[in-house]
């Protein structure tokens, strides 16, 4: 019988931003971890575009360290952009990702990579509670709900950015060109074992979150768009819906007129319809147009990021 062998070599992808007063403790956290379990390891920290001397303290520590990996994107492209420059950039096995505010624990590293030992392609930390503000808790719910939806992913798995991934699913998603990647998604499309393992998760010390409503209406049309064909079904059954409603009333107008014999003014009817008819069209255009301009950038075979500076790569 065919034995799994035990892997115990790790990538560590941290997209960092603004970052200054946490990086360092979390890195000395992950190096205590990793030499505590004997494990062997890279830690590639993305920079994106932060605005303060968070590059500064990537370079120090990659000075000290060789085995840490930084790369400064040039423009800011966002984490899910930074996690796909990271994927790009690991070379080991088991690759983790993880949120750059010690919110996700790294002493929780090893429960992760034991899963994926047993087996498993993808493997989210679960937290008990998290100690996020109402809005980010909220925003949270709100996307897993629709990862649920979309990627028909069974209800007792919880998504979170503290994750394990198996090399083969990591190589599957850097085949594939991603102008807007949706790292999520994409994990979540080419993993066939999936499984969750209860973490903690830590009060934020510094700062406060990225976390908006403006990103959070910009995931949700990502998901939407990029990764499903609802907006597309629901302009399609608004279409119908109203196409049956405008030739009900095209016939009850034809009735009364022929049958009744009642004269109808319809200066106000013919206003009424055509305004409905044309906010119909434009909206359903507004959707083909949303897919359209997706469709033109994945084509268009640009990388969602630029690397700027790099060091220990």
């Amino acid at each position: 019988m065919y034995e799994k062998i035990s892997v115990n070599n790790l990538s560590i992808i941290i997209p960092v931003f603004n970052s200054e007063g946490s990086i360092k403790e979390i890195v000395e956290r992950i190096v205590d971890v990793m030499e505590s379990e004997q494990f062997s390891y890279e830690i590639i920290l993305i920079d994106d575009a932060s605005q303060d001397t968070s590059w500064e303290k990537i370079l120090e520590l990659g000075e000290g360290n060789k085995n840490i990996i930084g790369l400064q994107l040039l423009k800011n492209s966002g984490q899910h952009s930074a996690n796909l420059c990271g994927f790009r950039h690991s070379k080991n096995e088991i690759i983790i990702t993880m949120d750059d505010d010690l919110q996700n624990p790294p002493e929780e590293i090893p429960k992760l990579v034991e899963l994926i030992n047993d087996g498993k392609d993808l493997v989210f930390g679960e937290f008990a509670s998290k100690k996020h503000n109402l809005f980010r808790s909220i925003g949270s719910k709100v996307i897993n709900k629709f990862n649920k939806r979309i990627f028909n992913i069974q209800s007792d798995v919880t998504l979170s950015n503290f994750r394990a991934v198996d090399r083969t699913v990591i190589n599957l998603v850097c085949s594939e060109n991603h102008f807007k990647p949706y790292i999520p998604g994409l994990l979540l499309k080419y993993s066939q074992n999936i499984g969750g393992v209860s973490v903690h998760h830590e009060k934020r010390k510094l700062g406060k979150s990225n976390y908006t409503f403006r990103k959070l209406i910009s995931l949700v049309f990502d998901l939407l768009f990029q990764h499903s064909t609802i907006p597309l079904r629901l302009a399609s059954i608004v279409g119908l819906l109203s196409s049956l409603f405008v030739l009900i009333f095209g016939l009850y107008t034809l009735y009364r007129s022929l049958i009744s014999g009642i004269a109808i003014p319809g200066w106000a009817s013919i206003a009424i319809l055509l305004s409905l008819s044309s906010g119909l069209i434009i909206m359903i255009m507004s959707v083909i147009g949303e897919y359209l301009i997706r469709i033109l950038n994945q084509v268009s075979h640009q990388d969602p990021y630029i690397i700027n500076k790099k060091i220990n790569k």
